[in-house]
């Protein structure tokens, strides 16, 4: 099921359920699914709906923190909200445990993690189907 058949799906029962909240922000991301989906002229793959999933976030989250520096608690409230919807779509997560754990293992048989095998380690994780969370600041070694 495509992101934009899960969009519709739970749109519906977001409608269904009276949810504005939940309903807002689910027609905000599939109107940049289709959006995006009309840019490049082709259905979204994978990759570019997680990408797409990853920019909303990241503009919620800095949104989030120029709400947080202004104290609009109402903002506050609202973004946080629409940020845990946003979370919902995105792919799992690793824990910061996990990313060394898969780092100390990717030294081992690489023999270390520094410039182009960095580069090398994040696509690993990628084609894994797992997405670093907080970038290549917490790699052991470096």
């Amino acid at each position: 099921m495509s992101l934009l058949d899960k969009l519709t799906k739970d749109m519906v029962a977001a409608m269904k359920a009276k949810d504005k909240e939940t309903l807002s922000t689910v027609r905000m991301l599939k109107a940049s699914v289709q959006n995006e989906k009309i840019k490049l002229g082709h259905e979204l793959s994978e990759e570019e709906e997680n990408s797409l999933l990853a920019r909303e976030y990241k503009q919620r989250k800095e949104a989030l923190e120029e709400f947080v520096a202004a104290k609009r608690q109402d903002l506050i409230d609202k973004t946080k909200a629409e940020m845990s919807v946003v979370e919902k779509y995105m792919p799992k997560q690793l824990s910061d445990d996990e990313i060394k754990a898969e780092a100390n293992k990717w030294e081992l048989s690489h023999g270390g993690i520094s410039g182009r095998t960095a580069q090398q380690f994040a696509n690993y994780l990628a084609g894994q189907e797992k997405k670093i969370k907080k970038g290549l600041a917490l790699f052991p070694t470096l």
